[in-house]
């Protein structure tokens, strides 16, 4: 029985997941009856962060489901480029947010591999298990979900964490993730990837998407200076 899309359960995901770590944000005493509101945006940076965690545990999952089904992921890319080359990719993309899936696919790995035969279609380099772009998602996706879980804990529960480990573990594990976006870029744009693709499409396509992983490391490492800076978490304090 079909129940959701391949886009719509991302949504799901990222419905429940912020949603469940929202709750737990610290409460504190105010005679304010819109209280709940003003506590997930008093502090935007927080806030922020633990959308963009929640987002990038879920990447995290679907990179490591790139180095597990690598061998399908080529197969289906040369199934998809016959299907959707030449100027159709963005079809191909839109046909993969609307196929339909079922919770029990949901929980198949190469439901989510289909996100990098997809991708190849803008940038072959994710299909081939020799790039920069393979290794350094892979690698993200084993590594990048601990230091995401252990800063929304740090934001939940502040008391319960020392300020030193975590300002060093979100220098280190964001700048990764920093570091290995810029030189994903430069890649693709030094190796004219981007040839035989409107400059309107791949600005969406992949500037965006790789934007995200741009600007949110970067509020990351900011948060950790200030921690290590300031021996203590106010720089995420909700209240």
């Amino acid at each position: 029985m079909t129940l959701l899309t391949w886009s719509s359960a991302i949504g799901l995901w990222m419905v429940l997941s912020c949603g469940i770590t929202l709750a737990f944000f610290p409460s504190c005493s105010s005679s304010d009856s819109n209280y709940g509101f003003h506590r997930l945006t008093a502090n935007p940076l927080a806030t922020s962060l633990v959308i963009f965690n929640n987002l990038n545990i879920f990447i995290a999952i679907c990179e490591i489901c790139l180095g597990y089904h690598i061998r399908f992921i080529q197969k289906d890319y040369q199934k998809r480029l016959k299907i959707y080359g030449n100027g159709k990719e963005w079809n191909g993309a839109f046909d993969l947010l609307r196929m339909p899936i079922t919770v029990r696919d949901a929980f198949d790995g190469k439901n989510w591999a289909l996100m990098w035969s997809t991708y190849s279609l803008f940038d072959p380099s994710y299909q081939n298990n020799e790039s920069f772009g393979f290794f350094i998602d892979v690698g993200n996706g084993w590594t990048t979900i601990p230091s995401c879980i252990f800063l929304n804990y740090a934001i939940l529960f502040p008391e319960r964490v020392s300020p030193l480990i975590l300002g060093c573990v979100v220098i280190a594990s964001y700048w990764q993730m920093l570091y290995g976006t810029i030189i994903y870029l430069l890649s693709f744009f030094f190796n004219k990837r981007y040839e035989g693709h409107p400059g309107w499409s791949i600005f969406v396509f992949v500037g965006t998407t790789n934007g995200v992983w741009f600007i949110f490391p970067c509020m990351a490492i900011y948060a950790a200076y200030s921690i290590l800076r300031d021996g203590n978490l106010s720089v995420l304090s909700i209240c």
